[in-house]
């Protein structure tokens, strides 16, 4: 455990705030954590909703829905051909730009780096509250599209130009002005919220806090920040790029003005590829932190962690053409790119072998947030080595706009950053509200939701291979997919069944929050500085003097209590607890 002075235990005297200023307006690092992480889980809500829509579409494309008729269609299935591409194209986007990035990065992010480094506040608590408030400006906006004539934005979430550049494709409507738009407030949210990051974690450490002795969640959290102001940048630029073409009758993406709609792709990949690593880093952080915790033993391999995650960092800028082996690129060009993304799968590797390593030998207890972190673990190496095969380009060609590529991305960002999010939303939840959540209904939501999720996307693989295009409306127009059709009513039933499987979550979050049992200052026994401030930490978390760090959080040492555990062949560790 990090040492620290006994007054950091004090209660905080400050002078009262109103409600706007403590509950809406905050400059709280702590509430604004809180508000990106609700504005996630409501918009996360209307995404789910939009890929039950999608499945039970592809699932029974000519089978006529009574009573739908009059809000959807009335010959067969419930979309028609238009509305089913707004809907894929808004599933997506929702998911990745406004459920894994506000909950991961704006909500853990902002809650844990003041904690778990030992700071009173972000360094720019007003710059703080305007990212948040951006963010749901841009969410607005977003949602916007639903009621603007034209419809919204249908393009998929990547927008390729020219479909998404030129107005006499897309015809004249907001949808695709307003997703353009939206993009563009939330790069500038992101971007106001990585200096705040960056600047915090640099600048304010507490004293003896080096930064090899930080938690790997913040290491994690960091990176993120760094790629968040590197990447956004772009994308941002690009979509003003994009809506000058369609409001201003610019030309960077049209051919008939001169553009080239190949532009867009190297734009938004050279954002995109960083993206991923974006939306996965911080669950890796949070793995990393709440393994350690249930194995009752310290984190295997701390400095190659800190190394890999780095190292993933850099990699990811020189991978983004692996998207993009189908757009006529030079062989030579391909073959790089084949390279460095299987020279990204090491320091992968590496974080996984190591995850292995904390657990072999270990206490382990099977708790909510654990089971989630394993999930989390085991998922991300199914979705990280199917993202090996498309590495190599013959491979890639063949797959290419299949089911195989929505069955990676979802082992990553669902298996991957979603269920890092459950774990981490279980496992802060009583330092976040002062509440333990209910074991037995977080029990209830993993088991159904682990494996109705595997239910779902593990046979796409098979789709993927038999040839199942992405973004087709009715499969059974194409006769050599007919067969493969079983497999998609199966998907749609785990689907629904993983749908359901929330509602224990809904359940368990709503009733903790205001009934659930009073949590204790450290009910895991945890090491990291989070856990010796109150539960919830007051205002500039601290009272008196700054907490002053000893040494880092994963360095071996353990409770009183659990000395009599302890390995008859470790002396240095209990002569190590009983110092310390």
């Amino acid at each position: 455990m990090s040492v620290i002075s006994a007054s950091a235990h004090a209660h905080v005297e400050h002078h009262e705030l109103g409600f706007l200023r403590t509950y809406v307006f905050s400059t709280d690092h702590k509430m604004i954590g809180r508000q990106f992480l609700f504005l996630g889980l409501m918009m996360m809500i209307l995404g789910g909703a939009l890929a039950l829509v999608i499945r039970w579409q592809l699932a029974w494309p000519e089978t006529p829905v009574p009573g739908l008729g009059l809000i959807l269609r009335e010959t067969g299935g419930i979309l028609e051909p238009s509305t089913y591409n707004m809907a894929f194209t808004m599933h997506a986007t929702i998911m990745i730009f406004f459920v894994v990035m506000p909950i991961l990065a704006g909500g853990f992010g902002n809650f844990l780096i003041p904690l778990m480094i030992g700071a009173r506040d972000m360094a720019f608590p007003v710059l703080n509250m305007l990212s948040f408030w951006a963010a749901f400006v841009a969410g607005i906006l977003m949602l916007a599209g639903f009621f603007v004539p034209g419809g919204h934005a249908a393009a998929g979430w990547t927008s390729y130009a020219p479909l998404a550049s030129v107005v006499e494709y897309t015809g004249v409507n907001w949808g695709q002005n307003l997703w353009l738009i939206s993009l563009f407030v939330l790069g500038i949210s992101s971007m106001m919220g990585s200096i705040n990051y960056i600047t915090t974690v640099i600048n304010m450490r507490a004293p003896g806090m080096s930064m090899f002795r930080m938690p790997l969640v913040i290491w994690s959290l960091f990176i993120t920040a760094i790629l968040l102001l590197l990447a956004l940048p772009v994308l941002t630029s690009a979509a003003a790029m994009m809506l000058f073409d369609r409001v201003l009758g610019t030309s960077w993406f049209r051919p008939s003005g001169g553009g080239e709609p190949l532009l867009w792709q190297h734009l938004f990949w050279y954002f995109g590829h960083p993206e991923v690593y974006i939306l996965i880093l911080p669950a890796m952080g949070i793995a990393s932190e709440i393994l350690p915790v249930f194995a009752r033993k310290p984190i295997f391999g701390y400095h190659a962690m800190a190394f890999s995650m780095i190292a993933i960092a850099f990699l990811s800028w020189v991978v983004y053409g692996h998207h993009m082996f189908v757009s006529g690129m030079n062989p030579a060009l391909g073959m790089a790119f084949t390279v460095s993304t299987m020279i990204i799968a090491v320091p992968s590797a590496i974080k996984t072998f190591n995850w292995l390593g904390t657990l072999w030998g270990g206490r382990i207890r099977l708790t909510v947030p654990m089971l989630n972190a394993l999930a989390f673990v085991s998922m991300f190496v199914i979705g990280g080595l199917s993202g090996i095969f498309m590495a190599s380009t013959p491979v890639d060609i063949y797959i290419q706009d299949t089911y195989y590529i929505v069955a990676h991305i979802h082992y990553v960002v669902f298996g991957g950053s979603i269920f890092g999010a459950f774990a981490a939303i279980y496992y802060w939840f009583p330092k976040m509200f002062g509440r333990m959540t209910n074991r037995a209904l977080g029990h209830l939501h993993f088991w159904p939701t682990f494996v109705f999720f595997n239910m779902t996307f593990f046979p796409m693989h098979i789709l993927g291979i038999g040839g199942h295009m992405r973004r087709i409306y009715n499969p059974l127009q194409y006769e050599f997919l007919q067969p493969l059709q079983w497999w998609n009513v199966l998907i749609t039933i785990g689907a629904i069944g993983l749908g359901l499987a929330q509602l224990p979550f809904v359940i368990n979050f709503f009733w903790s929050l205001f009934a659930g049992p009073r949590a204790p200052l450290n009910p895991w026994n945890a090491t990291t500085l989070e856990w010796t401030a109150p539960s919830p930490p007051p205002h500039l978390n601290w009272g008196g003097a700054l907490p002053t760090v000893y040494r880092g959080p994963y360095e071996y040492s353990v409770p009183e209590w659990a000395e009599d555990f302890l390995p008859q062949t470790v002396p240095a560790a209990r002569a190590g607890a009983r110092r310390h």
